[in-house]
């Protein structure tokens, strides 16, 4: 299959299984309840090395935003001897998703042959201040 050249990722080993194993112990230690900022903390890990189009990404999700639903969630999940999990993880998905943006403090990294010379594609219009 061809590459298309639109998405990059730069992340590295090193820090991934760092994140994820700093991620696995919050979780682990709290019973769950603290699962939120262990997502958070690996969903800023990997918008940090993503990029669409050469624009960098971001994560602005709070995990302080999404502690209260999940200790609902959890509850819910607990007293519907795990049901309720089938809803969770959609909306888990669908949180992560609003919270993810393109990074316009960041330079976008250049296009490659393969990009530039592609007629569609949505590219962010300039940031203010910059040339």
């Amino acid at each position: 299959m061809a590459e298309s050249g639109r998405f990059r990722f730069d992340g590295g080993a090193a820090t991934f299984v760092g994140t994820g194993i700093l991620a696995a112990l919050v979780t682990i230690c709290t019973f769950g309840i603290c699962y939120p900022f262990a997502l958070v903390l690996r969903e800023r890990w990997r918008a940090k090395h993503s990029y669409i189009d050469g624009f960098p990404l971001v994560f602005t999700g709070s995990a302080w935003a999404l502690f209260g639903n999940w200790l609902k969630w959890l509850l819910l999940s607990i007293i519907t001897l795990g049901i309720y999990l089938f809803w969770v993880g959609p909306r888990i998905q669908q949180w992560k998703w609003e919270h993810t943006d393109f990074d316009r403090s960041r330079y976008p990294l250049p296009l490659t042959d393969l990009q530039q010379a592609q007629p569609f594609g949505y590219h962010l219009p300039p940031v203010p201040g910059r040339v």
